[in-house]
């Protein structure tokens, strides 16, 4: 079976024995069959008290091995869903996806996000044999909200605050490889006086909510959910997508970023929509579809 290269305890592989049984039932309920590709829906890779945290998985058919890409959905950190998935032309590509819902900000506070997210990267790593996935390499991306735990969650492989405890696999590695964020937030701390009077009336109380209140009020908290302050020389690639007229999201964010890993000399792509706004269909066609592909068959296929 391919699982990390850590090794597991026997709690977690007496865990591991267990998840797969439970996993082999529900996909059995929850699978669906589409042209070129399977539908597993609501695998749950975690449990917070009676909560059970879910992903649906996109497997390709007739492919062993498939690299894997996390997806991570958008909705201002309040809400949204893993029920809308947009990468289906990399899945079409013979990538695996894993779309992940996590705890919403009115349910829990940051950090419970990344909690959840590293979770879900454990869960995969541990049991990628399971679904004929790799796990040596795996791929994350996420669009707004999506987009900044994306991101946050790839320059912090390793980050004991951000690890959580979810999950039975703790013996399992987090990290991941590739990174696009699609017109995330990056620094919490700016972005609040970069944004329009529309951009304010979305992300003040989005914020609120994330942190518990306005960023300048927790400083501490709004730097370690702001993936400028964990860019080091480690980080894995980056690739930035960004609409220059972005309403919610001002673009700047996607230049603090960039600017970051140029400054730590770490290979990132940053390309802007001339005339984007704040996410559409435009994002996942043409020209930035195609860097998409190209850059995960770069960076998690080979």
């Amino acid at each position: 079976m391919n699982v990390s290269t850590k090794l597991f305890t026997l709690p977690a592989l007496l865990g591991l024995a267990i998840v797969l049984a439970d996993v082999t039932v529900a996909s059995a309920d929850n699978t669906s069959r589409h042209d070129g590709y399977d539908r597993i829906n609501n695998v749950e890779y975690a449990k917070v008290d009676d909560h059970r945290l879910l992903l649906d998985l996109y497997l390709p058919h007739d492919v062993q091995e498939a690299p894997l890409v996390m997806w991570v959905h958008g909705g201002a950190w309040r809400r949204g869903s893993k029920d809308r998935m947009p990468l289906l032309f990399l899945v079409r590509q013979g990538f695996a996806v894993a779309s992940i819902d996590y705890r919403l900000s009115p349910m829990a506070k940051f950090p419970a996000q990344m909690h959840d997210l590293k979770a879900a990267v454990r869960f995969m790593r541990a049991t990628a044999g399971h679904w004929k996935v790799s796990a040596a390499k795996i791929g994350v991306a996420g669009a707004s909200a999506g987009g900044h735990l994306a991101a946050l969650l790839g320059v912090t492989n390793g980050h004991e605050d951000l690890e959580g405890k979810l999950g039975v696999f703790p013996d399992a590695s987090s990290d991941v490889h590739a990174i696009v964020d699609l017109y995330g937030p990056t620094n919490l701390m700016t972005i609040l006086d970069q944004s329009t009077p529309h951009g304010l009336s979305v992300r003040v109380p989005a914020l609120e909510l994330l942190l518990g209140s306005r960023p300048e009020k927790n400083k501490e908290l709004a730097r370690l959910a702001s993936p400028v302050e964990h860019v080091d020389k480690n980080d894995p690639p980056l690739l930035l997508i960004h609409g220059d007229q972005d309403p919610q999201v001002p673009i700047n964010q996607s230049h603090e970023l960039h600017g970051k890993y140029k400054q730590m000399n770490r290979p990132v792509t940053f390309h802007v929509i001339h005339g984007g706004l704040h996410g559409g269909d435009n994002f996942y066609q043409g020209k930035p579809q195609q860097l998409i592909s190209d850059f995960f068959k770069k960076h998690i296929s080979q």
